[in-house]
């Protein structure tokens, strides 16, 4: 299990464990996506180009807020992971976020899935 930003403070702070799950890269996600701090996702998404062809999974159920900024993240990396035969998946949004996701209508580019389970068996 690898930290990739785990920065003491509040739980809104953003914090991205990356593990990997049965070939499966799962990115558990914490705190607020925001302007201030996407780029850190981008970064984490970014991690596992060398594996692009690989499923990444996102396990956003700790995460507390989500902005545009994080949806537009999150549109280049689906793009970016079909385009190099991959697959991005999200898992057990929270519900704030799940109402973010539906109303830009992500979840009808990237699947979502209630749990990370269901995420890492389908």
């Amino acid at each position: 299990m690898a930290d990739i930003h785990h920065p003491a403070g509040p739980p809104a702070r953003l914090s991205i464990t990356q593990t990997t799950v049965d070939g499966t890269r799962v990115l558990a996600v914490a705190g607020a996506l925001d302007a201030d701090n996407v780029g850190t996702l981008r970064q984490a998404l970014r991690s596992g180009e060398e594996s692009a062809s690989a499923v990444t999974v996102l396990d956003l159920g700790a995460v507390t807020f989500m902005d545009s900024s994080a949806i537009n993240v999150l549109v280049a990396a689906n793009r970016d992971a079909t385009a190099a035969g991959g697959r991005l998946r999200m898992a057990a949004l929270s519900g704030p976020v799940q109402r973010v996701v539906e109303i830009v209508g992500l979840d009808t580019i990237i699947p979502c899935y209630p749990t990370l389970a269901q995420a890492l068996t389908t």
